[in-house]
């Protein structure tokens, strides 16, 4: 019985060995880019450049936290429509000044927008976003027929 299992596992570990060894690593290194990299209308663009977002929900309404350091909140745009929820905004580049020897610039600059799919519709007219230390907080009440309905069960 065992000599009837040896081909098969020597079948098995074939392309084990015979791939070429930089094959792998080629791998590994698409995978980490991918990690650091979406797509983004046909754009490869670094994911750095996307706040960060929080969603949660309760029996009442959404609400979505989003990271948004150095934005005042007339930078920011939201736009909602049933369930879906568009934020922009813009982080702007600072002037350089005249006779500075800048040796690292690393803050992002550049404009950003998420659209993002809400699991229930929303009341437009209701929403409030308030923008604090940096993160964004939209909360978004649901519509009376997206509320969750608890039901009372009758024993018969």
């Amino acid at each position: 019985m065992t000599t009837a299992l040896l081909p098969r596992f020597a079948q098995a570990m074939t392309p084990l060995f015979s791939r070429d060894a930089f094959s792998g690593i080629q791998q590994d290194m698409d995978d980490l880019w991918s990690k650091f990299r979406l797509e983004a209308d046909g754009d490869r663009l670094p994911a750095a450049i996307l706040p960060s977002v929080d969603l949660s929900e309760t029996d009442d309404s959404i609400r979505l936290c989003m990271d948004v350091p150095g934005l005042n909140a007339s930078e920011i745009n939201v736009e909602v429509s049933g369930n879906i929820l568009r934020i922009s905004g813009e982080h702007k580049e600072e002037k350089k000044e005249k006779g500075r020897t800048f040796h690292r610039l690393e803050r992002r600059v550049g404009s950003f927008s998420r659209t993002l799919t809400l699991p229930s519709d929303v009341r437009g007219e209701k929403v409030l976003a308030e923008c604090q230390d940096g993160v964004l907080t939209i909360t978004l009440p649901k519509t009376e027929t997206a509320k969750t309905q608890t039901v009372k069960v009758i024993a018969k």
